[in-house]
């Protein structure tokens, strides 16, 4: 499995910005599809933004418009960046890998707390 370390969490302002970054521990980066996920207190984790290895995205309907997506396959990360943030954005936030098929299962994070509020 590959190792992910998420960074960049922290407490915000309604309305400020944070950029999330998840580095990974493969060779292959290039060939993964990674997604952020987000988990609030009480709640089921959800989906909320995807980049494949085309670097085509998708986000959950909540987040669409605030935040993007990126990858730096050079650096074997990838980034989420938050604007215009809400207190309903708080939440704990994980970085995936899904490998190629036959590359194994997926990975995840430990995560990053966000903390909206004022």
């Amino acid at each position: 499995q590959v190792q992910l370390v998420e960074s960049g969490g922290g407490l915000v302002q309604p309305g400020g910005s944070l950029r999330l970054s998840c580095v990974a521990s493969t060779t292959i980066f290039a060939l993964y599809t990674m997604d952020w996920y987000r988990q609030a207190p009480g709640k089921q984790r959800e989906l909320v933004a995807t980049i494949t290895a085309g670097y085509r995205t998708n986000y959950a309907d909540s987040v669409k418009g605030r935040f993007t997506i990126s990858r730096d396959n050079p650096k074997n990360t990838v980034y989420l960046q938050m604007d215009s943030l809400k207190p309903e954005d708080t939440a704990v936030y994980y970085c995936s890998a899904t490998p190629p098929p036959d590359y194994g299962i997926p990975s995840w994070g430990k995560g990053t707390p966000v903390t909206v509020s004022l």
